[in-house]
């Protein structure tokens, strides 16, 4: 193999590890492994100044080849003179391909031998992300280590599916090499293989052949478990040569890090230091702590007494837990500077240990705190008949699951929200993903955000708030990565004391941990004030009558009421015949509820909507999907066809119980002369 560019030195490996200390040189600055790279996506790490990031012992930043490409362009490196000089940052840079971004819109984008193609952001226009065209960008720019481009896929995907992505990876790192020629930036290639450690041979035995200055492991942090990260890091990287060195990619927190330094890996990068600070969460000596806490109200300590950051040096927890409270732009500039001053702070004590040989000591000492929550002031649950606070409230019960999650169960009916699967499982898996949120929220070619039409959800039945904190957590996460469309959520709850009961047990509901619904519960309105395009509204009272004074449509629907034995009304044909009404402007609207009973599915159908097959979450095999149009819907389900029908002749529970005599006659006829059962055979709606 030939020389890296980067002149590595490997210097120390530890006693009973695979952990390495070693240096490098860039084209900037030395660099001492191992490290994290903060992450600044856009040429900022957001929140943070340079000069902070520099005293903190930042050595390379990282920057994102998909997000520059678009704006501000090649064109403005070239004329300012690269990156170093655009951003006043002295050290180096890493800059990612894209590909990962590509991987981020999987439904807005098309892979091709060439290379993925998308609609921009900013104008709408198609391009064309080749290995060329990234490897270009990314000398442009002027980036002290390039990544080539690659294909990435859910690391949870099938082998015939992470052959094919390798298999394209490597054929486009061929041609990244051929186009950075003579350039004096480093480049290092990614190895892919999902979870399959023959495959991942097959990428590094043949990435290894070709003249890298370094490799990363790519594919992780994407869907596996931690165990199985943990493990196919620790194959991929003994796989790699030891005179390069070993990036992992996007991962992750504190104890992540550790684990991957002791499996033999370098370098790192990720959002987690920087976006957690922006809800409150700090990483200390003394555990992970949750700034919005109450028991920091009056606490003059400093946030980490072993920490010599200029936010420890200086600010109280009290006033930390002030800033974080009331959503001051500053608590997150805060706690993320000292949030990355203990990252590397970390990397400096384990490169030190291992340059000692005493690794295998501070790495158990370590992770006894690392995964911690605050360990001088643990948020314990009190024992049960003995809490501080009471489990019940009005109606309502917190009920603790045999799975070890917590769930709220309503007494007089005995029903429990989210009885067999954790709330936020199943609000993802039932109303995101099913409802394709994600790829909804992309931009229309052409259109900024302010000129798109705002997406809104109806969430009826807030609950505890999880199937709308699940639709949060997907804004954020897309709108993470770059512009998307505005969404409105607009949640319905006639009693709030599921909700109040499910805040003041935040170690239980954990999701609950958000800006969000306690204003919500305190204004009936929220906004946020880190992605301004998302807000969330709550009518409170009888759906029926507040739903005529909601502020806008509904493009989807989460309908999610107690079941028909409980809330019979809300199940009736006349419900839907009155919520189809008030649906009607929005001609592409989709419901989706929990429920697959064959009654349900009849009352909607009678009501005029079509019907489709859901996911199956819990113990139920199948939910159900509701559409005004099924041609008008953007994306492809399948609808009941003919043999449901001869299935609901035949049930004996193929009329809803609050149905007279004298109605049964018209609603089966309803049935049997809707349009989606004329054709013969089934009939899936078009995407």
């Amino acid at each position: 193999m030939q020389p890296s560019r980067l002149k590595f030195k490997l210097e120390a490996t530890a006693t009973g590890s695979r952990a390495r200390a070693a240096t490098f040189r860039t084209l900037h600055n030395n660099v001492q492994t191992p490290l994290f790279m903060p992450v600044g996506t856009q040429a900022t790490v957001k929140g943070q100044m340079p000069d902070a990031l520099l005293d903190s012992g930042s050595q390379i930043l990282l920057a994102n080849t998909y997000h520059l490409l678009l704006r501000p362009g090649p064109e403005v490196f070239k004329k300012v003179g690269g990156i170093h000089k655009f951003m006043g940052w002295e050290k180096s840079v890493l800059t990612d391909s894209g590909g990962f971004q590509i991987f981020s819109l999987p439904n807005a984008r098309s892979i091709a031998e060439d290379g993925a193609e998308f609609r921009s952001y900013v104008d709408g226009k198609k391009i064309l992300l080749s290995p060329e065209v990234s490897i270009e960008t990314q000398m442009a720019i002027g980036s002290d280590i390039m990544m080539v481009l690659d294909q990435c896929i859910p690391s949870t995907a099938d082998k015939a599916t992470a052959k094919l992505a390798l298999e394209i990876t490597q054929r486009w790192a061929v041609r990244s090499l051929k186009t950075r020629g003579d350039s004096l930036q480093s480049m290092f290639a990614i190895v892919q293989g999902a979870l399959f450690p023959d495959l991942r041979k097959q990428s590094a035995d043949g990435l290894t052949q070709l003249p890298f200055d370094g490799f990363a492991i790519g594919g992780l942090a994407v869907g596996e478990e931690k165990h199985e990260r943990e493990d196919m890091c620790e194959v991929a990287a003994a796989m790699l040569p030891s005179d390069r060195p070993r990036y992992l990619m996007g991962v992750g927190t504190p104890l992540d890090l550790l684990e991957a330094v002791h499996r033999g890996v370098d370098m790192f990068d990720c959002i987690i230091p920087n976006k957690v600070a922006q809800f409150g969460t700090a990483f200390t000596s003394r555990g992970i702590l949750q700034l919005r806490r109450s028991v920091y109200k009056f606490s003059e300590d400093k946030l980490d007494p072993a920490c010599a950051c200029p936010v420890c040096q200086k600010y109280s927890r009290a006033y930390l837990h002030h800033l974080t409270k009331t959503q001051e732009p500053l608590g997150w500039t805060l706690l993320g500077q000292h949030n990355i001053f203990f990252y590397h702070q970390m990397m400096r004590e384990i490169r030190q240990s291992i340059l000692e040989d005493r690794f295998m000591a501070l790495y158990n000492d370590k992770r006894t705190y690392l995964q911690e929550e605050d360990i001088d002031n643990p948020a314990v649950p009190p024992k049960i008949g003995k809490e501080r606070r009471p489990r019940e409230l009005g109606d309502y019960i917190v009920h603790l699951a045999d799975a070890g999650f917590a769930s709220i169960k309503q007494i007089s009916s005995g029903e429990i929200m989210h009885s067999h699967t954790p709330p936020m499982e199943e609000a993802k898996s039932l109303y995101v993903d099913q409802a394709n949120l994600v790829d909804r929220l992309q931009l229309p070619a052409g259109q900024t955000a302010d000129e798109a039409d705002e997406l809104v959800i109806w969430d009826i039945g807030l609950g505890a708030a999880a199937n709308a904190m699940a639709a949060v957590h997907a804004y954020e996460a897309a709108a993470a990565h770059g512009p998307v469309r505005r969404m409105k959520i607009i949640s319905f709850e006639n009693d709030l004391d599921s909700l109040r009961l499910a805040l003041s047990h935040k170690s239980k509901f954990p999701y609950l941990r958000h800006a969000g619904p306690d204003a919500l519960l305190e204004r009936k309105h929220w906004s946020s004030r880190a992605f301004p395009g998302l807000s969330w509204e709550l009518l409170e009272g009888n759906f029926w009558t507040e739903a005529t004074h909601a502020s806008a449509k509904p493009d989807l629907v989460f309908y999610d009421f107690f079941s028909h034995k409980t809330d019979t009304d809300c199940w009736h044909p006349d419900a839907f015949r009155r919520l189809l009404a008030l649906c009607r402007s929005n001609k592409s609207a989709a419901l989706f509820t929990y429920s697959a009973s064959t009654a349900v599915r009849a009352s909607l159908l009678a009501a005029g909507f079509s019907v489709a097959q859901g996911v199956a979450t819990g113990v139920k095999k199948e939910t159900t999907i509701a559409l005004l149009h099924p041609e008008l819907s953007k994306i492809s389900y399948t609808l009941l066809d003919r043999e449901w029908l001869s299935k609901w002749e035949r049930s004996n529970a193929k009329f809803p119980l609050s149905l007279t005599e004298a109605e049964r006659a018209g609603f089966e006829q309803s049935i049997r002369q809707h349009p989606q059962f004329l054709n013969v055979t089934s009939h899936p709606s078009k995407g």
